[in-house]
């Protein structure tokens, strides 16, 4: 058995009290997800990550007062713990659902409704804010450059050419973000099709807690805007569904952005767009992402006013 392996099976031993006797899946990005039936019959899921910060310990807080306030989400069985370095933690299985598919207005709509839900019961959630924000939100870092470090991306950017309107767009985007003088919130920093599960017209499943933010509202709503209908792949959405997106999101927290904060958000609907884009260019994967932030950049900037 490996080291890992060996760790799992004690963790779930000491704070589940169960040992686990099969594996229901496994995936691996970011952070390691896997499925465990427990030898009392119980089906879990087991997270595992790099600490960072506390970080995981406040994202873990979220997601269970937000199942406790009614929202779809995996209910947490256990707090993040940190073990050799790996903060874990374990919640309950949710499968099901069904990817909604689509980039369209009406899809931006529902998407945006419920990201809104989502910011407005995580308001008043006492947790320490759960930084550092995700690379591809982290416009914020302290880095001598446009883009945070990134160990995946930094040991390809001296190797692979990346083009030069990525880079552009992403300096305009960053410093139209970096002027906002804006109050933070909590929100779902991956807001997009592949982390959300519906049935029927219904959200079932809200998944990836991982990725909460602390940023202000306006700019956890514009990237969400931009983002919502990667599925399979990242992309960026038609600048129609990205407006009725926000003016759906403005409808359902019941108050509208001032004029600053919308070009917050429309600037970071850019910035990860160029993230997106970027990582498209160093892994010369299609340029999907990429070919969208061309067409619509132009538009975008003057939205953000940047």
């Amino acid at each position: 058995m490996q080291n890992s392996e060996a760790l799992i099976v004690a963790w779930c031993e000491r704070e589940l009290g169960g040992r686990p006797v099969e594996l229901l899946f496994a995936t691996a990005h970011m952070s390691d997800v896997i499925g465990v039936r427990l030898d009392d019959g119980r089906a879990v899921v087991i997270k595992s990550r790099p600490d960072e910060a506390g970080r995981a310990g406040s994202c873990v807080t979220v997601q269970r007062v937000l199942a406790e306030r009614g929202l779809p989400v995996a209910r947490p069985l256990t707090v993040a713990t940190v073990v050799e370095g790996l903060a874990i933690h374990a919640e309950e299985w949710r499968p099901g659902g069904d990817i909604l598919h689509g980039d369209g207005p009406e899809i931006a709509a529902k998407f945006g409704s419920l990201l809104a839900d989502v910011v407005t019961r995580s308001k008043g959630v006492n947790v320490r804010p759960p930084l550092p924000n995700p690379v591809w939100l982290c416009w914020d870092h302290n880095g001598p450059g446009v883009w945070p470090p990134y160990d995946w991306h930094d040991a390809r950017a001296d190797q692979v050419p990346v083009p030069d309107f990525i880079e552009d767009t992403a300096i305009r985007a960053l410093n139209r973000l970096r002027r906002a003088d804006l109050p933070f919130v909590l929100g779902h920093g991956d807001w997009q099709a592949q982390n959300i599960r519906w049935q029927g017209s219904q959200p079932y499943a809200i998944h990836d807690w991982d990725s909460l933010a602390w940023l202000p509202e306006a700019a956890i709503a514009g990237a969400a805007a931009g983002a919502f209908a990667s599925a399979e792949n990242p992309t960026l959405a038609p600048l129609e569904s990205s407006a009725c997106f926000l003016d759906m999101y403005q409808q359902t927290a019941r108050r509208p952005f001032t004029f600053d904060e919308l070009q917050v958000a429309w600037a970071a609907s850019l910035w990860l767009a160029t993230h997106n884009a970027r990582t498209e260019a160093l892994y010369e994967t299609a340029p999907i992402a990429g070919q969208a932030l061309l067409e619509q950049a132009d538009a975008r900037l003057l939205l953000a006013g940047a």
